[in-house]
């Protein structure tokens, strides 16, 4: 790459809106580049429209009007390649959306659904063993190789979300989506999470938006920080030198 040359944005937003129904507008005008490998907090007080922002990136929302860019594609405009954006991004939720019947290995094994088709990549007694050694590894890297054939409905919640992470790594995405990926566990447990996720998360050098309702945590793992309120951006600054207090205001 010539010296001074800017990556293009990994995401790139422009003027988008979304309403659900008459007077129900969610936000509007929201505009805003993401960097590559850049770790990115989306904050704000519950109907800000976070999660609704989120879910736009990949279309499982569509906006009513505004661009979208994903690596360098407008994804508004796609039609049969919007399945090949949507493999080059991990999904990480507060749900986990684990299939509780199935092994966790057999849970990381389906994030090679992205690039795999078929039975191979949905339980791991079918999978061939390179899927099943790199399924195994993603599950080393969260620390959880030892209850790789336990189902996922025993595991504790920290531990289902270990697993989520280790199924996203699984996929091989270039950018990482997480709404909330904490809320739901206790404290100490989300810190645990939230700290490994970020480590990975720069360890594989991926573009990570992340929504979040605890400041430490945008603080702590994130670059930069963007503020949604009152249906626009409040604030978007990098996280250095921002105090918890100053974001409180935002909360006012």
């Amino acid at each position: 790459m010539a010296a001074g040359r800017t990556l293009p944005a990994a995401i790139s937003l422009s003027g988008l809106a979304k309403s659900f129904g008459v007077g129900k507008q969610v936000f509007s005008d929201i505009s805003f580049d993401i960097a590559p490998g850049s770790l990115v907090a989306l904050i704000g007080a519950n109907g800000a429209g976070k999660s609704t922002l989120l879910r736009c990136i990949p279309r499982l929302i569509d906006p009513d009007q505004g661009e979208i860019k994903v690596l360098g594609t407008d994804v508004l405009a796609c039609r049969r390649s919007l399945r090949s954006i949507r493999s080059r991004l991990g999904f990480v939720f507060q749900k986990h959306n684990l299939v509780g019947r199935l092994s966790a290995l057999s849970n990381v094994v389906h994030g090679a659904q992205a690039r795999r088709y078929g039975p191979r990549a949905w339980h791991q007694a079918l999978s061939p063993q390179s899927l099943r050694a790199e399924a195994m590894a993603c599950l080393d890297r969260v620390g959880l190789a030892s209850v790789a054939a336990q189902r996922a409905d025993s595991l504790s919640g920290g531990q289902s979300q270990r697993v989520a992470i280790a199924r996203a790594l699984m996929q091989r995405p270039d950018i990482v989506l997480a709404d909330e990926p904490a809320a739901s566990l206790d404290p100490q447990a989300g810190d645990e999470v939230m700290a490994l996720f970020a480590t990975l998360m720069r360890e594989e050098r991926k573009t990570v938006v992340f929504t979040s309702h605890n400041l430490t945590h945008a603080l702590a793992f994130a670059d930069r920080v963007i503020a949604l309120g009152t249906g626009r951006i409040l604030l978007d600054a990098p996280t250095q030198g921002i105090s918890e207090g100053t974001l409180r205001t935002l909360y006012g």
